[in-house]
């Protein structure tokens, strides 16, 4: 029961902060700022360095950061596989982090959606999406808005996959299996 009142609280605590970006929105930067809102996506699954890089690199370089994560059904269907980590514990995970100001679910991969929602001018994701036709497009889309893509560059050679590789492997070699 206290997990549900947890998760209670904390989604009065993020609709709050949605209050919050809301009013951060409308207040009108002098000439020489602007209000940068930040928006990173992921699935955030196993949460390791990499992850924890993206969401700081991010945060160095916006004022408020959004962190969209994937909901399972999303996961499942583009991913073809199920997250190990169930959405609800992954989002808490990230709103943990100290770089994020409000972690929201990603419930599709339309970004201009989620643009129309949280009107962010940069989003952030790892450098091996820079030169693929789904970003190559994003940018031609978000230009006229002025929406910048940012790449940011992988300083620590690890993923979830890679993980979950390594487990099954040490979980297969202690069974005996290899």
């Amino acid at each position: 029961m206290k997990e549900v009142t947890d998760m209670t609280a904390n989604l009065v605590n993020d609709t709050l902060k949605l209050d919050a970006l809301k009013s951060f929105q409308k207040k009108q930067p002098s000439a020489k700022e602007k209000h940068i809102i930040g928006y990173a996506t992921g699935v955030f699954d196993l949460f390791h360095v990499g992850h924890l890089n993206v969401l700081k690199v991010a945060k160095e370089n916006c004022d408020f950061l959004i962190a969209g994560v994937s909901v399972d059904s999303l996961v499942e269907d583009y991913k073809g596989k199920k997250p190990v980590i169930p959405f609800e514990e992954r989002i808490e995970i990230v709103r943990a982090i100290k770089y994020v100001d409000i972690a929201v679910p990603q419930i599709n991969m339309d970004k201009m959606e989620a643009w129309a929602k949280y009107r962010f001018n940069k989003i952030f994701l790892g450098e091996e999406w820079r030169g693929t036709e789904i970003w190559d497009k994003w940018e031609r889309v978000f230009r006229p808005k002025e929406v910048e893509i940012c790449y940011v560059a992988k300083v620590f050679h690890v993923t979830s996959s890679s993980i979950a590789a390594i487990i099954v492997e040490r979980f297969d070699s202690l069974n005996g299996r290899k």
